[in-house]
């Protein structure tokens, strides 16, 4: 008989390797020397604080992400002070889905330490290599993740209340919130193809925190709700222009007289 332990780390190790290829086979850009991962990181952690402001601003500021983030906490409050919370709590704990393999499995993906994880590995590797394309991209990634996380925590600290199963800090739900996140980023950078089955897992993940009993209903619908925002506004803001999957770049010339235009690119 097999054993899964809890901490389940060859699990994350597996799920690092999947996760970082499908960010990396999709846009490889130059490979360049010029810097280290020790380097890159040290101009980017220096800059991190401003940015961590610049893009929550950007965020929470926005008249839409606002409006939709004060329906889902309406919506939560409905749900827990109606009894729809209860009602979905018993429901689960008479009809369980996940259990064993399948439910450590749904914990270690939608786990944020697991999230940090990759997407760190992911940006080392890029750093490393000279690849400043992914760089970009696994460090707004890592700017995505970091502003949920700190949102989730402070609402936590605030609201305080316990899980269906005896746990403190239960809303909103950290699991979802961030795999909605990492879902919303991936959608952003590349298409459907990788965000459709993104946003599947992140479900599976929010469905498993009320299967267990580690979140009620309302839980999971607000912290989905914030990691969508979250991650679509922040990848949205530092994503290149592109048109068909082509990067535009602008182009000038001076052949008889001054042009301007775009060039389309597309790296392969």
């Amino acid at each position: 008989m097999v054993k899964f332990s809890r901490n389940g780390c060859w699990l994350r190790i597996v799920c690092a390797g999947l996760i970082l290829a499908s960010g990396c086979a999709n846009q490889t850009g130059p490979l360049s020397k010029k810097n280290t991962f020790l380097e890159s990181a040290g101009a980017d952690f220096d800059d991190w604080p401003n940015r961590i402001i610049e893009d929550s601003q950007a965020t929470f500021l926005r008249e839409d992400n606002f409006s939709a983030l004060m329906l889902a906490g309406g919506a939560s409050v409905a749900m827990h002070y109606s009894n729809a919370d209860k009602n979905l709590a018993e429901n689960f704990e008479r009809h369980r889905a996940f259990q064993g393999f399948t439910d450590e499995s749904l914990n270690i993906i939608g786990s944020p330490g697991t999230h940090f994880a990759v997407t760190g590995l992911w940006y080392a590797i890029s750093a490393e290599s000279g690849d400043e394309f992914n760089k970009q991209r696994a460090w707004t990634m890592m700017t995505s993740l970091s502003v949920t996380g700190l949102v989730i925590v402070g609402l936590k600290a605030v609201r305080d209340n316990d899980t269906p199963n005896g746990k403190s800090w239960a809303w909103p739900s950290g699991h979802t919130a961030s795999s909605f996140t990492v879902a919303s980023v991936l959608d952003e950078f590349y298409g459907p193809k990788v965000g459709i089955p993104a946003y599947v897992l992140a479900s599976l993940v929010g469905y498993r925190m009320m299967d267990v009993g580690d979140h009620w209903g309302s839980d999971v619908v607000f912290g989905a709700t914030l990691g969508w925002i979250v991650g679509h506004t922040i990848a949205g803001r530092h994503k290149k222009l592109e048109i068909a999957g082509f990067e535009v770049l602008p182009y000038t010339a001076s052949n008889d007289g001054p042009v301007l235009g775009v060039n389309l690119m597309k790296r392969f």
